[in-house]
């Protein structure tokens, strides 16, 4: 198997990869792990103390769930692996305190962390709006949880598709027709002349209108072993973090099942 960096943001939260001579059932269970098995931090239980707030304590709590928090993969483990077997410990669990009194917003930002090292991520993302004499306070626990369990646990987005083929068999009559149909602008006009941006290909999402047109010119064909890997993350871990992690979790559970095997008589 080849793979290689195609793009990446500077934030490293986006970011896309080629892949040569591997198959679709491999880089898909790559991808799921990705999404449902690498652990981020989320707040999993929300003790409230006071809400005299429009919204009822469900839904303030959903919304404090599905807050973003930077997670420290060295610092904290799943509960299921940690020493305390799940009943709650510093090594698996962290405690946030939001306290507000209005009139006025309260805003991710104003969730305290006892760790500075994980916090909301978007600090500008509001929960409540208070009005005169309204309060909240409340305790939160973060636990390191996997996506398979719930979204909220789920580092990103992840999805693939066969790299893109594209081949002009003749100059059409109509090259402005193919310009401007293109949603990607993969195909430019050049003074009478229909050409293939290159430095677009790439982006082709395989739609097929370009190939849909009556008499059409363009051969559009898609590779069975290239494919181009993307990684969408909410910022919880980089890229390089979700993709490194997904792959041990990956090693650990073949190892396992390899085991199993020898069991077997």
């Amino acid at each position: 198997m080849e793979a290689r960096l195609l793009e990446q943001n500077k934030e490293k939260t986006r970011a896309s990869l080629m892949f040569r001579k591997v198959s679709i059932p491999y880089l898909n269970t790559i991808r799921r792990f990705m999404m449902e098995e690498v652990p981020v931090m989320a707040v999993d239980v929300v003790e409230f103390k006071k809400n005299s707030s429009a919204l009822y304590d469900e839904i303030v709590a959903h919304r404090i769930g599905l807050l973003p928090l930077k997670t420290d993969l060295k610092s904290y483990a799943l509960p299921s692996k940690c020493t305390c077997k799940g009943e709650g410990c510093a090594r698996c669990q962290l405690k946030l305190t939001l306290k507000g009194k209005g009139p006025g917003i309260v805003y991710a930002s104003d969730m305290k962390s006892k760790d500075p090292a994980v916090k909301p991520l978007y600090p500008d993302m509001p929960i409540v709006k208070l009005l005169d004499d309204q309060e909240i306070e409340l305790v939160a626990i973060a636990t390191l949880g996997q996506g398979k369990n719930h979204a909220k646990w789920s580092p990103g987005l992840f999805y693939y598709k066969n790299k893109p083929a594209l081949t002009i068999k003749k100059n059409p009559s109509n090259p402005e027709v193919y310009s401007e149909l293109c949603p990607k602008k993969i195909f430019e006009n050049k003074n009478g002349s229909l050409i293939i941006n290159k430095d677009k290909v790439m982006s082709c999402h395989l739609c097929g209108a370009c190939t849909d047109l009556k008499g059409s010119v363009i051969e559009l064909e898609e590779s069975q072993d290239e494919f181009i890997l993307f990684m969408e993350s909410w910022g919880q871990l980089s890229c390089k973090e979700i993709a490194t992690k997904a792959t041990d979790f990956f090693d650990e559970q073949i190892s396992e099942f390899v085991e199993k095997l020898k069991e077997l008589k």
